[in-house]
């Protein structure tokens, strides 16, 4: 068998999200052939996605069933030069962000993060709320990052994610006032100077609303694509739209909208109340075109469990557990998309064209 059978082999193999198959979509990057044994690096950017899982599982079962031993990698090229590396070894940056306070931001980063880590991903969790950070206390965390000889810092880790934020750094009861400079040395100096070491994901918890601080992250990091929470309510919705267009100057991908507060399961009876309206998000993820990553209920288990620090997408008994889990993997499946798609486009942009 030569490299252009096994090419053919992989033409069966169909991309669930962009309706065609990896070849012809450009994500083969590289094939090397040695007897029975075969190396297949695939433009796949989002560890453990459940999309892109199933294709690399795929491509195992058709080059295997050939005798073929094989052996997959999977990279992409970001377009960015070695001076544009700011985390040349993290492989995504997804923005956790909302227009208003109080829709449940910090709640929805920690269990994206923690549900990512869950499935096996590298992954850090960055507070960058520098106004009213609270992710340490969300998680339980308390270990304090450690100052190497070199000056740099070492996060914590907890349920396997590594941890900064800007409660560490501030006391308890300290009240947080920070201007535009401030904000901008700060940022920098959290992403810079911390040994994030090699992540598959890194998790931005940004502030509410559209200042300082996620300005100084749009231009200082590669983010790779944001979130937006919301609740069905039409005042979060109008301040969601303000995140929206924030995102779109500056060409960060919006990966979709989650709807935070849905609806509230009653503990007693069983019923579920749309205390704050329903369906909003859904439309306002349709509106935008944007795709729509689920809905949480208003469950107080997960009040619950930011008090005492336990993530409630690592319940596999709860169902608010598994609407968090379902909102993971769909948001990780929506980073796999970018890239693909971005991959494909530049390597169809690449080839010659027909005669």
């Amino acid at each position: 068998m030569d490299e252009a059978a096994v090419r053919d082999l992989l033409r069966g193999v169909e991309d669930p999200d962009l309706d065609d198959d990896i070849v012809s979509l450009g994500l083969v990057n590289a094939i090397d052939l040695d007897g029975d044994h075969v190396a297949i690096d695939l433009a796949l950017g989002a560890p453990y996605s459940p999309n892109e899982t199933a294709i690399a599982a795929e491509v195992r079962k058709v080059l295997s069933a050939e005798g073929l031993e094989v052996d997959l990698s999977a990279s992409v090229d970001r377009g960015l030069s070695p001076e544009e590396q700011v985390l040349p070894d993290v492989k995504n940056v997804i923005a956790v962000a909302s227009g208003k306070g109080g829709v449940g931001k910090s709640t929805v980063a920690v269990n994206l993060a923690a549900g990512l880590a869950d499935m096996g991903a590298r992954v850090g969790l960055f507070d960058a709320d520098v106004y009213g950070p609270n992710v340490p206390r969300m998680v339980k965390s308390e270990e304090r990052p450690q100052a190497t000889a070199d000056e740099t810092i070492v996060p914590p880790e907890k349920y396997g994610m590594k941890l900064i934020s800007m409660a560490f750094l501030v006391g308890e009861d300290d009240p947080v006032i920070w201007r535009g400079p401030m904000v901008h040395k700060l940022i920098t100096q959290l992403v810079e100077d911390v040994e994030w070491g090699a992540l598959d994901y890194m998790i931005v918890d940004l502030p509410p609303g559209t200042g300082d601080t996620q300005l100084t992250l749009l231009q200082s990091v590669p983010v790779s694509g944001a979130v937006v929470v919301t609740t069905p309510q039409e005042v979060a919705l109008d301040d969601a739209r303000k995140g929206l267009r924030m995102f779109g100057k500056h060409d960060t991908p919006v990966l979709g909208i989650v709807e935070n507060m849905s609806a509230f399961r009653c503990p007693d009876c069983g019923n579920e109340h749309a205390i704050f309206g329903e369906g909003g998000g859904k439309a306002f993820a349709d509106e935008n075109d944007l795709p729509f990553l689920g809905s949480i209920p208003l469950d107080p288990a997960v009040r619950e469990g930011g008090d005492t620090g336990a993530p409630i997408v690592l319940d596999d008994e709860s169902e608010t557990g598994e609407a968090f889990r379902n909102f993971v993997g769909l948001t990780a499946n929506m980073q796999g998309i970018v890239h693909r798609q971005r991959e494909s486009q530049r390597g169809q942009a690449d080839q010659p064209p027909h005669r």
